[in-house]
C-alpha cells in the first residue's frame, strides 16, 4: 500500500476528497502502525502500513483513496517499562485515535485488552503479546458535511437562562409520544413530544450528561449493570453510538447534529457534561485502550519516583496530565470541535478542580484555565464548573477565574437544611436567595457566576429527597455501600412510598419549596431533569449503573404530578416576566438614587427590619425578603432602564404557621399573594394584602410570593 509523508496537522484521520491523512502525536514512541479493518468486530487487519513521517513528536502519513466509512486503529511500537520509566507501549494492542470523530463497535471485556498477563504473579509487569483488535471499537474515517442551514445559537444570556439537566436515553426512554425507535435517542430528545415539554417547562437550554464516547467498566458488566451516566469517557470526539437510532457511525454523527439544530430552533441552548479530568482506562491494573499505549508518560499524571503508579484525584483511578502541552491541546481541539463542528453552547466540567491542579494543589491560574481565557472560540461559550474533585483541598467553591460559572454546592446544601428546619441559617440563606455575594463578588464575577440546584443527577431526586431519609442503593450491588449518607433529605417522619394523606400533602409541599426557592434566587438555576413530574428512582441515590426504569423519567403522571409540573411552569414563566430575579449585579443593600428605597430589604415576620444583632443571634426559621423592582438601576441591551414589579417573599420553615405582616413603606399599598406552596391551585388576585393592615397567616413550611399593584 502506498503512503505518502502527508502532514502533521491536523491530528486525527482528515479526509480531502481524494484520500485520507493519518496523524497521532507520541512523543516516546518509536514507530506508529496504522491498521485498516473491514468491520468492527474484526481481529486481522486487511492492510496495515508505518506511518512514515515524524513532526514535532507527531507521527503522520497520507493514503490515497481511502476515504468515509474506513474503520481504522493504531498500534504504537515502544519499550513497556512500567517501573522504570512508566512506558507501557505494546504494540499487540490495537488503539483508538483520540482524535477518531466516530466510533464503530464498542469494548469487548477479556483479557486480551490488557497490556499485561492478567492473573500473573507479576501483576502489570508481564507483557501480554495476544491481539485484541476484535474486543476494541474501531475509529471511523468521516465525511463531516452537514447542512446545519442557517443555525443560529440562541445565546441566551446566563441571567436569562434555566438550565435542565437530564440524560439523553432517561429522558425518552419511556415517552409514549415518542416513536418506539427514537425512545432513549439524539432523535428522541428532539422530537416533537420532548421539544413540547421543555419548550412548555420553559427551560432555555439542556445541560447533557456525558455523550462522549465512553466505556462500561468490566466489573458492571459482571453484575448485569453499565455505566448508565456515562462518566468514563474514552474519545472526546465521538458522540456516544448507543444514544443513536442510526447505526451507521457517521449518520450517527449527522444525528447529533440533526438534534442540536432542532433544539436551536427552539429556543434552546445545549450544554455538555463533559469528562476531561481522567477516562476510562483506569489505574496501573486497567486496560490499554487508547492514551496509555500511545504515550503513557505524557497523557497521565503518575506518582513521582513511582511512574507505574497513577495520580488519583478523580477517584476512578487515574489523572489526565493537564500540564503537557499536547494534553492541553488535545482539550482545547476537543473543546473547539464541539462548539464549531457541533454548536453546542457550553459546556460544564466534570470534577473541574482536578483540572486545576499544576502539581499537587489546586492552581486557579493553572495553564488550563489561562488557555481557556484566551481562546477566541472556547472563551465565549458558557462554562461550568463542577468546582471540587475528590483530592485533598478539592473543594474550590467559589474560587474560579473570571468566565466561568460554578455548581454552588453551598446553595445546594443551605437550601436543603433551610427547608428540613435547621435552625441558625438565616444568614447564610440570605447569602444564597441574593446570589452568594460572598462567594463571587470580590473576584469580579456577578450573580450568574452562581449555578444554583438543589438537586442534581448525583444524589436523590427531588421526590426522594423528601421522601427518604436513607439511601436504597441495593440494586447497585454494592451491598448499599456506595453514594453519599448526607443528604440533608427530610421525610416527614415516613421512610419511603407511603398513603398517609398528610405525610403525602407535606412531602407535596417541600417540593413546591424547593423548586420556589430556586427560581426565585438569584443567579442561575439548574433543574434536575424529571423533578418537575416527580420522578423518583426509590430512594437510589448513586444510580449512575441503572439503565432501567429506576433512572427513565416515567411520562404517566397521575394529579399530584401534573400540579407540580403547572407549578414549575408557572414559577419559569413568572422568573422570566420578572427582572428583579434576575439581576446583572449584586444587591447592595441601601437606597438607590431617586427612589429612596433599597435594593433589598430584609425583616422579620412582624414586618420589622433585621437588626444586626439578629442576624448573628441565629435561631430563626423565618424571614421576608423584600425585592424593589423600582430600584433596579440596571439598563437593557438598547440602553432603556429596567423597571419590573416589587416583590415579597414570606420563607417560613418552622413546622407550625407564623403570622407574617406586611413591611410598611407607604401605608395602604396593595400586594396580591400570587404564589404559595401550601395553596399549588391559588390565582393571582386570590388573595391582597395591605401594607399597615392584618398580618398575613403562612403555613408551616412554606413560601409566600406576593407582587405589589400599587406604585
Amino acid at each position: 500500500m502506498e503512503i505518502r509523508p502527508g502532514n502533521p496537522f491536523p491530528l486525527g484521520a482528515t479526509w480531502d476528497g481524494a484520500g485520507t491523512n493519518f496523524a497521532i502525536f507520541s512523543e516516546h514512541a518509536a514507530a506508529v502502525e496504522l491498521c485498516l479493518y473491514r468491520t468492527p468486530r474484526s481481529r486481522q487487519h486487511h492492510a496495515s502500513v508505518r506511518l512514515p513521517e515524524v513532526t514535532a513528536h507527531v507521527h503522520h502519513g497520507y493514503l490515497p483513496g481511502v476515504g468515509p466509512g474506513q474503520l481504522y486503529g493504531f498500534r504504537v511500537h515502544g519499550p513497556y517499562q512500567p517501573v522504570w520509566t512508566g512506558h507501557r507501549f505494546n504494540h499487540h494492542k490495537l488503539l483508538i485515535d483520540p482524535y477518531a470523530r466516530a466510533l464503530a463497535g464498542r469494548v469487548r471485556w477479556t483479557p486480551r485488552i490488557f497490556g499485561y498477563r492478567v492473573g500473573d504473579p507479576d501483576e502489570d509487569l508481564a507483557f501480554d503479546g495476544r491481539n485484541d483488535a476484535d474486543c476494541v471499537p474501531k475509529a471511523v474515517v468521516l465525511d463531516p458535511e452537514f447542512d446545519w442551514e442557517g443555525d443560529r445559537r440562541p445565546n441566551t444570556p446566563l441571567r436569562n437562562s434555566v438550565i435542565y439537566e437530564v440524560h439523553v436515553k432517561g429522558f425518552t426512554a419511556r415517552h409514549p409520544g415518542v416513536p418506539p425507535e427514537l425512545r432513549g435517542t439524539y432523535a428522541g430528545l428532539c422530537s416533537p413530544p420532548a421539544l413540547a415539554h421543555l419548550k412548555q417547562l420553559g427551560v432555555t437550554a439542556v445541560e447533557l450528561l456525558p455523550v462522549h464516547a465512553f466505556v462500561d467498566d468490566g466489573f458492571l458488566l459482571q453484575r448485569g449493570l453499565v455505566n448508565y451516566w456515562g462518566y468514563n469517557t474514552i474519545n472526546y470526539f465521538t458522540p456516544e453510538p448507543r444514544y443513536a437510532a442510526a447505526r451507521d457511525p457517521q449518520e450517527q454523527v449527522r444525528e447529533f447534529k440533526r438534534m442540536v439544530k432542532a433544539l436551536h430552533a427552539a429556543g434552546i441552548e445545549v450544554i455538555l457534561d463533559v469528562v476531561y479530568n481522567h477516562t476510562a482506562e483506569g489505574n496501573h491494573f486497567g486496560p490499554t485502550l487508547s492514551y496509555r499505549g500511545i504515550d503513557n508518560v505524557s497523557y497521565y499524571r503518575l506518582v513521582p519516583d513511582q511512574p507505574r503508579l497513577y495520580m488519583d484525584f478523580t477517584g476512578t483511578g487515574n489523572t489526565l496530565n493537564v500540564r503537557h502541552p499536547q494534553v492541553l491541546k488535545l482539550l482545547t481541539d476537543s473543546l473547539r470541535y464541539w462548539v464549531e463542528e457541533m454548536h453546542v453552547d457550553g459546556f460544564r466540567f466534570d470534577l473541574a478542580a482536578a483540572l486545576a491542579r499544576e502539581f499537587h494543589e489546586v492552581d486557579r491560574l493553572s495553564a488550563f484555565f489561562d488557555v481557556i481565557h484566551q481562546d477566541p472560540v472556547i472563551s465565549r461559550v458558557k462554562l461550568i464548573a463542577e468546582p471540587w474533585d475528590v483530592g485533598e483541598g478539592g473543594y474550590q467553591v467559589g474560587n474560579f477565574p473570571v468566565l466561568w460559572t460554578e455548581w454552588n454546592g453551598k446553595y445546594r446544601d443551605t437550601v436543603r437544611r433551610y427547608w428540613r428546619g435547621d435552625a441558625g441559617l438565616i444568614s447564610e440563606l440570605a447569602y444564597r436567595l441574593s446570589g452568594s455575594s460572598d462567594l463571587y463578588e470580590s473576584s469580579g464575577r456577578r450573580p450568574t457566576a452562581s449555578i444554583n440546584f438543589v438537586t442534581c443527577h448525583d444524589g436523590f431526586t427531588l421526590a426522594d429527597l423528601v421522601s427518604y431519609d436513607h439511601k436504597h442503593n441495593e440494586a447497585n450491588g454494592e451491598e448499599n455501600r456506595d453514594g453519599s449518607d448526607d443528604n440533608n433529605s427530610w421525610n416527614c417522619g415516613v421512610e419511603g412510598p407511603t398513603d398517609d394523606p398528610e405525610v403525602c400533602t407535606l412531602r407535596a409541599r417541600q417540593q413546591r419549596n424547593f423548586i420556589a426557592t430556586l427560581l426565585l434566587s438569584q443567579g442561575v438555576p439548574m433543574i434536575c431533569g424529571g423533578d418537575e413530574i416527580g420522578r423518583t428512582q426509590q430512594g437510589n441515590n448513586n444510580a449512575y449503573c441503572q439503565d432501567n426504569p429506576i433512572s427513565w423519567f416515567d411520562w404517566n403522571l397521575d394529579d399530584e404530578k401534573r400540579t407540580l409540573l403547572e407549578w414549575t411552569q408557572r414559577l419559569v414563566r413568572f422568573r422570566a416576566e420578572q427582572p428583579v430575579l434576575h439581576r446583572r449585579r449584586f444587591f447592595q443593600g441601601r437606597p438607590i438614587r431617586g427612589s429612596g428605597i433599597e435594593d433589598v430589604g430584609w425583616f422579620r415576620p412582624d414586618g420589622v427590619e433585621m437588626t444586626d444583632e439578629e442576624w448573628e443571634a441565629g435561631f430563626a426559621r423565618s424571614i421576608t425578603m423584600r425585592l424593589s423592582g423600582d430600584a433596579i438601576a440596571e439598563q437593557d441591551e438598547e440602553g432603556n432602564p429596567i423597571v419590573g414589579d416589587s416583590l415579597l417573599l414570606f420563607l417560613n420553615a418552622y413546622h407550625e404557621s407564623l403570622l407574617f405582616s406586611v413591611p410598611v413603606r407607604h401605608v395602604g399599598q396593595r400586594w396580591e399573594v400570587v404564589f404559595d406552596t401550601a395553596r399549588p391551585e391559588l390565582q393571582p388576585e386570590a388573595e391582597i394584602v395591605s401594607e399597615g393592615g392584618p398580618p398575613l397567616s403562612v403555613a408551616g413550611r412554606s413560601l409566600l410570593v406576593l407582587r405589589l399593584l400599587d406604585g
